[in-house]
């Protein structure tokens, strides 16, 4: 724990919510134009209340005291991204470190989705979970989509078997269909850090990294909002060396968002910088580790 911050929480007396709060700007400066910086912050000190209560206080509040440097810099992380803090948008998952719990931050599929959608070149996009008493069936080359047959009266769909996703274009194409059956996702988690821990979310929610595999594999194959964005800039760079004047952009518009590349496998961010904000990124790291 940096001296600033723990001087901080025993000033306040009111533990990470008050950090949150405090740090509130230095969030807003890199959350995307769309985003109210107001909601994000309360959503974001309402995630700590959420899960398992130790005494008075939940194990994430308890793990944003014993590190609030590893905590501020996961909520940086969805800031950044525009992702809502605590939902299956970004995980805020309790880890034991050296015996004792921190936050880490990981990206959900939700999340990867939601930054597809910004790019703006899909309509949609289908990830499911296939179950032993499911019937699907897809013969890549052959059928443009698969087919999911699910049988809704049953009352038991049996394991995990397979997770696909694919999206659909916004001019009606199909994207490459992503198929991940057990034995990837066995390889997927063993890659994982902490994936055997009691807190992590492939033991409390293994359908939902299931799908977050194979939403992750297809974001390789349809454009990332970190794409759109660079198409735009070359474009507008291109106009603007033949001299025409072009009108400016929205600052709703989808350009504005700081895009991504791609995530490990730990849900870590591996590229985010579309839009140079390293300035603003280090200002506030620096505040976190108490000016050192």
């Amino acid at each position: 724990m940096t001296e600033k911050i723990g001087a901080a929480i025993a000033k306040t007396g009111t533990g990470p919510a008050a950090m949150v709060k405090q740090y509130s700007q230095d969030f807003s400066s890199v959350l995307p134009s769309h985003i109210k910086p107001e909601q994000w912050v309360r959503l974001a000190q309402g995630a700590l209340k959420k899960g398992k209560r130790i005494g008075d206080r939940t194990e994430l509040e308890i793990a944003a005291s014993n590190n609030p440097g590893v905590f501020l810099s996961s909520l940086l992380d969805a800031a950044r991204l525009g992702l809502e803090p605590g939902t299956e948008q970004y995980y805020l998952t309790p880890r034991k470190v050296k015996g004792q719990l921190e936050i880490l931050g990981i990206v959900g599929y939700q999340g990867l989705i939601e930054l597809m959608y910004r790019a703006g070149a899909i309509s949609s996009v289908v990830a499911e979970c296939v179950y032993v008493n499911d019937h699907f069936q897809y013969r890549p080359g052959r059928d443009e989509k698969p087919v999911h047959e699910i049988d809704w009266d049953a009352e038991d769909r049996g394991k995990l078997r397979l997770v696909y996703a694919y999206a659909v274009m916004k001019d009606g194409a199909t994207s490459k269909v992503v198929v991940l059956n057990a034995a990837a996702i066995r390889t997927i988690k063993g890659s994982a850090q902490g994936a055997d821990s009691q807190y992590s979310p492939w033991q409390t929610n293994e359908p939902a990294m299931w799908l977050k595999s194979a939403v992750r594999q297809l974001a390789k194959w349809v454009p990332t909002s970190a794409e759109y964005m660079r198409e735009q800039l070359r474009a507008v760079r291109d106009v603007a060396a033949e001299g025409i004047t072009t009108p400016r952009i929205p600052d709703d518009a989808p350009v504005d968002v700081t895009g991504w590349i791609e995530v490990d496998d730990d849900g870590h961010v591996v590229d985010a910088e579309v839009v140079d904000r390293s300035d603003e990124q280090a200002e506030l790291e620096h505040d976190i580790n108490g000016g050192n």
